[in-house]
């Protein structure tokens, strides 16, 4: 089954907003063994609209339509609907009840524009609205399901969930979607592609496909097979993960279940130092307090974190953190033992078993020609184990903290675990 998912309204063309309906849709109809074909925003005109039912009515059997049912004269959906379906607005009585029911209960007045809420196509099966005024409508034509609903997002999840959903199982028998997705650290796109190539090739043969979705610092490794058996699906994904393990173990830090929030670094580094009864530490120059921000976000960080410093001069990594000046003279602060000596004294200030110091040249300035903007040394300490290491990320500032910060973090995992670079 194929499902396209349309969003109406100027405010999301111009910017105004971000579409997170179609993603949060696209997530459970997948779940559920639907496949979106296309995903598409359109403007408040009518001609558009009715082109955008059009084209949809080709492409899928299911359309999922949000936005534009408001009681303006600038929410024209209703209308369209009513000029592609070739019927006209009638009151629906159970709507009328629900909308007069919403306002009495907050003690407000009725109006006629809000009582023009209660107007649906005639023909059309209605989905009523528990969390608001707007009603959802089910219409067909030409063998192709059109679904419009609310675009106010709590109110569309709970007629997807509550209503679209289970009338969509109810008429299609439909397979299974499986996604498993492998979370990469410390290797590019193009590298990890060369390293998996020969495991890569087998996907076809046994139906799974495989997609790659980059972030700075990081790469997700989505496996996707489709079928009627779950647990055969499920199966069959795992032996190859199992298969793949061996190739980049050292660059995987943990697994994201789809429809689920992804595993963040800091969360999983969280756990690892919950686990191991550690104490963290912190000393950032050129994130400037970004990795602390991670470490923090993260609820019961307080179990394992104990702070930092961000010595961002050279002046105060050596009065917070005792850099010795020679250090600064002969190798500068952007140097391995830079952030060897910070890292050292970051245990001792913080009476903490693990620690984490950066310095580096975050840009657009102060490069050289021997440390270019983007040059960055990280140093992690395990108690009596120090590990330092230099990186070169690009010319982007904020690109260069973030990639830093994971960079560390997971360096520190590692470290932790015993995992060999």
């Amino acid at each position: 089954m194929n499902a396209e998912l349309l969003t109406i309204g100027n405010e999301i063309l111009i910017g105004q907003i971000t579409n997170t309906n179609s993603v949060w849709m696209a997530q459970q109809l997948n779940m559920m063994g639907v496949s979106i074909v296309h995903m598409s925003s359109v403007a408040d005109e009518r001609d558009v609209i009715l082109k955008a039912f059009d084209d949809a009515s080709r492409r899928a059997d299911i359309v999922l339509i949000t936005g534009g049912l408001g009681p303006t004269k600038d929410d024209i959906t209703k209308k369209t609907f009513c000029d592609y379906f070739d019927t006209e607005l009638v009151i629906d009585e159970n709507v009328l009840n629900d909308v007069t029911g919403f306002f009495a209960k907050r003690n407000r007045e009725l109006t006629e524009l809000n009582r023009k809420q209660a107007e649906v196509p005639k023909g059309c099966s209605v989905i009523r609205n528990k969390n608001g005024t707007a009603p959802g409508m089910w219409m067909e034509k030409n063998n192709t399901i059109f679904v419009s609903m609310p675009g106010v997002p709590f109110e569309m999840q709970a007629m997807v969930t509550e209503d679209v959903i289970p009338e969509i199982k109810k008429r299609f028998k439909l397979p299974f979607i499986f996604h498993k997705t492998i979370l990469t650290q410390g290797i590019g796109e193009s590298f990890l592609a060369e390293l998996i190539s020969d495991w890569e090739d087998g996907l076809a043969e046994k139906e799974i496909g495989l997609a790659y979705l980059p972030s700075p610092g990081m790469v997700r490794l989505r496996l996707s097979s489709k079928g009627f058996d779950e647990l055969e699906l499920k199966n069959r994904i795992e032996q190859e993960v199992e298969k793949l393990k061996p190739l980049i173990d050292k660059y995987i830090y943990g697994y994201e279940e789809y429809g689920k929030e992804q595993p963040k670094l800091e969360e999983i580094l969280g756990q690892l130092l919950l686990e191991k009864g550690l104490k963290l530490g912190l000393a950032e120059s050129c994130t400037g307090g970004f990795i602390s921000h991670l470490i923090t976000s993260v609820a019961g960080s307080s179990n394992y974190y104990n702070g930092c410093i961000v010595p961002y001069h050279n002046e105060f990594k050596h009065n917070l953190l005792k850099v010795d000046h020679s250090i600064f003279e002969k190798h500068g602060a952007v140097s391995k033992e830079c952030v060897e000596a910070m890292v050292k004294e970051t245990l001792q200030v913080f009476n903490a078993n693990v620690a984490i110091a950066v310095s580096g040249i975050a840009g657009p300035g102060g490069g050289t020609p021997d440390k270019p903007v983007g040059t960055v040394w990280i140093a992690v300490a395990h108690e009596d184990k120090i590990l330092a290491k230099h990186f070169i990320f690009g010319d982007n500032r904020l690109r260069n903290i973030q990639m830093t910060a994971n960079a560390a973090m997971n360096m520190l995992r590692k470290l932790i675990l015993n995992i060999e670079d």
